[in-house]
């Protein structure tokens, strides 16, 4: 019988690409847009959270959960600075929720969506999973608060097993061009940038920073394949269900599952120049830049070291920046205005 996973943010850019993963590997996925104002059914409850308020209702519905992959929360880096309070409420406190309603229906494996970003700043490459920890914004500060809640809650009842996927950056979208990144508004990130101009939504891409001490001044990054990463999702539930399952890359070593955290990265550094010259090879089109001083905030050279996640969950990313552009470029070609239309997006004139 298949397993069933209830996905948490199933709708957004890497909850829909590892909805996808999971029905193809055979796993029965129940999908949740978010975490405020929606359901969580689970055996003949169902709770309906307004606010901080847990409603419960009797349901027909019966649905017993193997695990949570937990995704739902706000990422924009700098709204969090501006609207800290809002980051707290929706990350912290619907995480807490989900954890409480977790426990009161015996569902104890869970799989989180934590971050890079707290790793702030790294004075060394590549980050290991015992890295310093010191994440730089409320965003950053929600994922490591709820990591140390995971732990917490892991030592307080040792039936818990959790795992804490710490990602760098997913780029990409699924090859078949169906579904793929399109975030609201300006976007945060470098790629749905650049494909934006590919595009013609934008008429150049801004370049924070050109004087770093990389090979070419510009910022340095671990990009990640989106799928990938979604396959990452579903090698950590192999290891909830059987921590002792055999390691292709390391048949002689096994990781018996409490808590623990993996990097989910490539093991390599890219620089936004790099990345835009990829781009440009793999849709052919001439991205037009426009440099500009460094943002604040923004670090230098960040990269993951992967050996534990390739030592204990039999995984490592297959896919290099030619196939993340050629991807990209599939989806944006496809899709210009992503799920929109030109008018709900506004066209450049």
């Amino acid at each position: 019988m298949s397993k069933n996973i209830l996905v948490t943010g199933g709708a957004g850019y890497i909850g829909s690409h590892t909805v996808l993963q999971l029905l193809l590997g055979g796993y029965k996925v129940i999908k949740m847009v978010g975490i405020v104002g929606i359901s969580l059914i689970i055996d003949k409850l169902l709770l309906v959270q307004r606010g901080n308020t847990l409603i419960i209702k009797q349901s027909y519905w019966v649905v017993r959960f193997d695990a949570v992959i937990h995704f739902a929360g706000l990422k924009a880096v700098g709204e969090s600075v501006e609207k800290p309070l809002l980051y707290y409420d929706n990350n912290v406190i619907g995480t807490i929720t989900l954890l409480e309603v977790m426990a009161a229906h015996g569902c104890k494996n869970l799989v989180f969506s934590s971050s890079a970003t707290v790793y702030g700043w790294p004075k060394e490459v590549p980050c290991t999973e015992e890295s310093p920890l010191s994440a730089v914004n409320p965003y950053g500060r929600t994922k490591l608060f709820i990591e140390e809640i995971c732990r917490d809650v892991h030592h307080s009842d040792p039936e818990w097993k959790i795992i804490l996927l710490r990602y760098f950056n997913p780029v990409g979208a699924h090859p078949s061009g169906h579904i793929g990144e399109d975030p609201r508004g300006i976007p945060n990130n470098l790629m749905p940038f650049v494909q934006q101009v590919a595009v013609g939504r934008r008429p150049a891409l801004t370049v924070f920073g050109n004087d770093y001490a990389t090979k070419d001044g510009t910022g340095v990054r671990d990009y990640i394949h989106v799928v990938d990463l979604a396959d990452g999702h579903i090698a950590a539930l192999r290891k909830l269900s059987d921590p002792k399952i055999e390691l292709a890359f390391n048949p002689t070593s096994y990781a018996i599952i409490g808590c623990e955290v993996y990097n989910l990265g490539t093991g390599k550094g890219t620089s936004v120049l790099e990345m835009v010259a990829a781009f440009e090879r793999a849709s052919g089109k001439k991205i037009p830049l426009v440099m500009a001083g460094r943002r604040a905030g923004d670090a230098e050279i960040v990269y993951a070291s992967t050996k534990k996640a390739e030592c204990e969950l039999d995984w490592r990313a297959r896919y290099g920046i030619e196939e993340m552009c050629r991807d990209q470029w599939n989806w944006a070609s496809k899709n210009p205005y992503g799920y929109g239309s030109p008018e709900s997006n506004g066209v450049m004139k």
